[in-house]
């Protein structure tokens, strides 16, 4: 009985800290990602207050926010969207794993911490975070953009690497050899590619049977379904997150937009959770020494995702100031990067990939807001200081956007005079 009561304490306290937290981050218009890592780290091993007797499940709790989180990804895009995204911009996707995968794994093998190491530093620094990103999109009012969907478009490509990615990282950590590795991503890849075929073809069956008007039981349905996919998809030696990525594939229209509003709060609750535990398994002692790596990383990788959205952005023609908007937006790392360390922590391969990697995110998902914010004015400017010095003919496609503009005023002075 006196332990039911300390775990319901503890327990208690640490979702209402989250709360806490999260209340504070919204008022200053931020991501509460790195508070919910710090108070892991205050809580965990080598933290001011330890906890011990809810960690268990809290361990359990953190488990679920991965496959919530990759759940909510899933809906947030349909197959033919995905199938679409992947033959329009797959050379931005092959850009953006070149320019980001290389330095994660270049710095692995500096450090001397080997190849398994290297392909999972190479994944924390390749993933933008999807759910920052959004909520930047949103707060500066740029949903609209035109260079938006260049920026979704790169994070859907990201996303759907996941589902390759993931798997190969799975066998390579749980130490099998060349054969038994091959035949897990020759599982993962025909899953995959089944669940897609499938929601193209039968998507809208698979919706209308788990649809339901009461949502209760629609949220019943499609947690069980999911919880149970990400279990078969583990007894298969394939990532839990993937199995429940292709459900939220899976699910489309009106189904995936109301199981969307359904397990919204139980992500942000369970992903707060999972965060926390990163957290409580990495000793604050343990940063410094990995902190001058992880601000060159975050230094060398934020420049290389400013490089690839700006590329992937003048390929989609868009002006400049789009192209560095584009750029400075994609920076922030987050909640993926802290999945793929956590399964390396988990499995014990280097003890200071999590600090690195918590250093990593901690910097990230605070620069990420910043340069998506002041990318394209500094950018501007420089570029405009050394214009003074070096003037230059206009490009076509700077023409074409002047043109472009000009009739976007005048339409809109013709609209106001009509009124």
């Amino acid at each position: 009985m006196h332990s039911s009561a300390v775990f319901l304490t503890e327990f208690g306290a640490i979702i209402l800290g989250l709360g806490l937290l999260g209340r504070f981050a919204a008022r200053f218009r931020f991501s509460p990602i790195p508070l919910y890592l710090l108070a892991g780290l205050a809580f965990g091993e080598g933290g001011l207050l330890p906890l011990n007797t809810s960690e268990e499940f809290v361990a359990t709790g953190a488990e679920i926010g991965v496959i919530l989180l990759l759940l909510m990804l899933g809906l947030e895009y349909t197959a033919s969207d995905l199938v679409s995204n992947l033959k329009t911009q797959y050379p931005a996707g092959l850009v953006d794993m070149a320019f980001n995968a290389l330095p994660g794994a270049a710095m692995a093998l500096l450090l001397g911490w080997g190849p398994v190491a290297a392909v999972v530093l190479a994944g924390v620094t390749w993933v933008s975070s999807s759910g920052v990103i959004a909520k930047v999109l949103g707060d500066l009012g740029r949903l609209g953009n035109r260079e938006t969907p260049v920026i979704l478009s790169i994070l859907v490509l990201e996303d759907l690497s996941m589902a390759v990615y993931l798997p190969i990282i799975t066998a390579l950590l749980a130490g099998t050899g060349l054969a038994a590795g091959g035949f897990t991503l020759a599982i993962a890849l025909g899953v995959a590619g089944l669940v897609l075929l499938l929601a193209v073809r039968y998507g809208r069956h698979i919706s209308r049977f788990v649809s339901n008007e009461d949502p209760e039981k629609l949220l019943l349905v499609v947690l069980g379904l999911t919880l149970l996919v990400a279990g078969v998809a583990q007894q298969l030696q394939v990532s839990a997150a993937v199995g429940a990525f292709l459900v939220g594939i899976a699910l489309s229209g009106e189904v995936a937009e109301g199981a969307h509003n359904l397990l919204a709060p139980l992500r942000d609750l369970f992903a707060a959770v999972f965060f926390v535990f990163f957290g409580l398994h990495t000793d604050p002692s343990s940063i410094p020494p990995v902190l001058l790596p992880a601000l060159v990383l975050a230094a060398v990788t934020a420049l290389t995702k400013i490089a690839t959205g700006y590329w992937a952005a003048k390929r989609a023609g868009i002006s400049a100031k789009g192209r560095w908007r584009a750029g400075g937006t994609l920076v922030a790392r987050g909640e993926f990067s802290i999945v793929i360390a956590g399964l390396a922590v988990t499995a014990g391969i280097e003890p200071s990939l999590g600090p690195l990697a918590t250093a990593y995110v901690l910097i990230l998902v605070i620069l990420g807001p910043l340069t998506a914010r002041y990318t394209e004015p500094v950018a501007l400017g420089l570029t405009a200081r050394l214009g003074r010095s070096a003037p230059r003919e206009r490009t076509p496609a700077e023409v074409a956007e002047a043109r472009e503009e000009l009739r976007e005023a005048v339409a809109g002075q013709d609209t106001a005079g009509t009124r």
